[in-house]
C-alpha cells in the first residue's frame, strides 16, 4: 500500500500563484512515477501533470506553460508549481503515485485525499 498526503491548496485571485504538495509513504519501492489530477465542478477527473521515473514530464495542453511539476531530493515528495492561474483551473486536485517511463503515465488505485484550488477575485 502507498499512502498520499496533500497539501498546499487555497484561495487565490487571478494571475495568482500556488504551490501543491504530496507526500508519498508506504510501499513506495512500488512505484516509480507521481501525478497531479484535478476534478473541476461537474466535470471528470482529468491528468494535469506527471513525473516518470526518469524524470521526464508531461502536461495537459491546458496547464503547459504554467504548472510545473517536479520531485523532490527524496523523490517521495512531489509539488505542482502552479503559476498565473485562471478562474478555470478551480478544481479538488489529487496526487496519485503510479508508473510509467519517458513522459508516458499510468495511474493507480493509490490517490490522495484531495486539496481544493479556488481561483477568484
Amino acid at each position: 500500500q502507498v499512502q498520499l498526503v496533500e497539501s498546499g491548496g487555497g484561495l487565490v485571485q487571478p494571475g495568482g500563484s500556488l504551490r501543491l504538495s504530496c507526500a508519498a509513504s508506504g510501499s513506495i519501492f512500488t512505484i516509480n512515477a507521481m501525478g497531479w489530477y484535478r476534478q473541476g465542478p461537474g466535470k471528470q477527473r482529468e491528468l494535469v501533470a506527471a513525473i516518470t521515473g526518469d524524470g521526464i514530464t508531461n502536461y495537459s495542453d491546458s496547464v503547459k506553460g504554467r504548472f510545473s511539476i517536479s520531485r523532490g531530493n527524496a523523490k517521495n515528495t512531489v509539488y505542482l508549481q502552479m503559476n498565473s492561474l485562471k478562474p478555470e483551473d478551480t478544481a479538488v486536485y489529487y496526487c496519485n503515485a503510479g508508473f510509467g517511463l519517458g513522459g508516458s503515465y499510468y495511474y493507480t488505485d493509490y490517490w490522495g485525499q484531495g486539496t481544493q484550488v479556488t481561483v477568484s477575485s
